[in-house]
């Protein structure tokens, strides 16, 4: 069953590569070292190894470096990535936000061409990457900032403070110091509304100014709203979970166009069913979608999910695979279709990712106009290594997706469910940037959110006005996709903690329905 879940960023953790090491009593400082453990001529692959030598954690770090003109970085892993030109910057993952005393980290890149022999310019944390402090005396680097609240005209941050002699703090926004304070947090004013801003902190005093430790990116709200185009949003609705509501009923109540159906599984090896169990044809799912359709609504089936018995594994090539999807496109004409790739079997399984990218490509061939989403887990900045690899290989396979969606909830999301979701599919604008060398509005034309009404099993809350927020971004930014778990959970139990019938805050019936269907 999908309600039940475990974190995204803990799945991504114990993937990771960490390595923890006994520092010797003598190092004093934090070095970052390159090596090349593959070059194949056309291309290599480069490792960094991040060991803090001091006697106390890092709190987050940041290695930068510069590449000759003409090489270029094309995948990454177990860091968060950006490039400006030839400049590349990689941060520590949201769910490794220390490094202890003592501890090694590593990550990892792929580059093209070959022959490369090592990155340039290279600094951790502001200082050189082979140990030492730019400026000797100076506090030693803040933590990296986060963002505590926004409005339509200021975002407001705080950080962990830094070591040593400390006056002050100054709060950049490139190189340009928006606010200095004397404590640990900022509100920084004066901004547009709907815009976008990314800050970093560094600690002064008497001798010198510290390196920054990372940077947060945060929007103001706001955002004003283009014309709604309609059938857009599609939030999941579950015939055989959590007191399936009437799906007509609730369009009637709220405007709403179209529904995510959930789940197609497999009803043993590569034959697709309703929950594995349910007929395609004659039973209450195939009666809800001719009632949805005679009320002038679309269903986008969606295959997959957290847990289940899944097709992708189960069927053996991709045309078997694409052959399971034709059953279901044929059997209610459809005109988009949804794979919800989650978990071990499926995304975390590169052959099985592979096959469903293949058989994506196949069925856009065989059904003119058929729309194909994909939908999968994200950290709070964007994409993990896996939805990394996802997209990059859907560039690669020349798969055709239409719409790549993030689900950004039992992410680390913590009380910022919105701003954690904004950056979140930025960081997923910046990937399909890469990956395509799409603009940021043709990026952003082929993104979708599914967030979580109510509370999510992290206890993570988005309320009806967080969850407005996140409509109104994301049609300023022309996304192509809204959709939230579920319809089923979209009733009032103030206190009534994670259920499966509601969502745990309050609301009026449908309301996040509501606010969906305006998207």
């Amino acid at each position: 069953m999908r309600f039940i879940r475990l974190c995204v960023a803990a799945l991504v953790a114990a993937a990771a590569v960490l390595v923890m090491t006994t520092g010797s009593a003598s190092a004093a400082s934090a070095t970052a070292t390159f090596t090349k453990p593959q070059d194949w001529g056309s291309g290599f692959e480069g490792k960094y190894t991040v060991t803090n030598g001091t006697s106390s954690a890092l709190n987050g770090w940041t290695v930068a470096f510069d590449l000759p003109a003409g090489y270029s970085v094309t995948t990454s892993w177990d860091a968060v990535m950006t490039r400006s030109g030839q400049h590349y910057t990689f941060s520590n993952p949201s769910w490794a936000p220390t490094l202890a005393a003592g501890a090694s980290t590593s990550f990892g890149f792929n580059g093209s061409p070959g022959n490369f022999g090592a990155p340039l310019n290279c600094t951790l944390n502001g200082a050189s990457c082979s140990g030492g402090t730019t400026n000797p005396g100076a506090p030693g680097a803040p933590g990296t900032p986060t963002i505590t609240g926004t409005a339509n005209t200021s975002i407001s941050l705080s950080w962990a403070a830094s070591t040593g002699t400390v006056t002050g703090y100054r709060v950049y926004e490139g190189t340009t110091v928006k606010a200095t304070v004397t404590g640990t947090s900022a509100t920084i004013g004066s901004l547009g509304t709907c815009t976008t801003h990314t800050y970093s902190v560094k600690a002064y005093n008497s001798v010198g100014e510290s390196a920054a430790n990372g940077s947060v990116t945060g929007t103001t709200t706001g955002c004003t709203n283009p014309p709604p185009s309609g059938g857009k949003g599609q939030p999941y609705l579950y015939m055989g979970w959590g007191n399936p509501p009437s799906a007509t009923t609730v369009m009637n109540a709220t405007g709403i166009k179209a529904f995510t159906m959930a789940f197609i599984l497999s009803s043993g090896g590569c034959n697709p069913a309703w929950d594995g169990q349910r007929p395609l044809q004659g039973g209450v799912d195939a009666t809800t979608i001719s009632q949805i359709k005679a009320a002038g609504g679309e269903i986008i089936p969606s295959f997959g999910g957290w847990s289940g018995n899944k097709l992708g594994p189960n069927c053996s090539t991709p045309q078997a695979l694409a052959a399971a999807y034709q059953q279901v496109i044929s059997a209610y004409n459809l005109k988009s279709i949804d794979i919800d790739i989650e978990n071990s079997d499926e995304f975390e399984n590169e052959a099985v990712q592979d096959r469903i990218l293949n058989a994506l490509k196949i069925v856009k061939q065989n059904n003119a106009g058929l729309k194909t989403i994909i939908t999968f887990g994200t950290s709070t900045t964007g994409p993990t290594y896996y939805g990394t690899r996802l997209i990059n290989q859907a560039a690669a396979l020349g798969a055709n997706i239409d719409v790549f969606t993030i689900m950004p909830f039992d992410f680390g999301g913590g009380a910022n469910m919105y701003q954690n979701t904004v950056n979140a599919s930025e960081g997923l604008k910046n990937a399909l940037k890469t990956a395509f060398g799409w603009s940021d509005a043709t990026a952003y034309s082929h993104m979708g959110i599914s967030g979580m009404n109510g509370l999510s099993d992290q206890q993570e809350l988005t309320t009806p006005a967080i969850w407005t927020q996140i409509r109104d971004w994301g049609k300023s930014k022309g996304l192509a996709r809204l959709a939230f778990w579920s319809v089923n959970r979209d009733r009032p139990c103030p206190g009534g903690g994670v259920n499966e019938s509601c969502s745990g805050t309050s609301q009026s019936d449908w309301q996040f329905t509501s606010i969906t269907a305006g998207f």
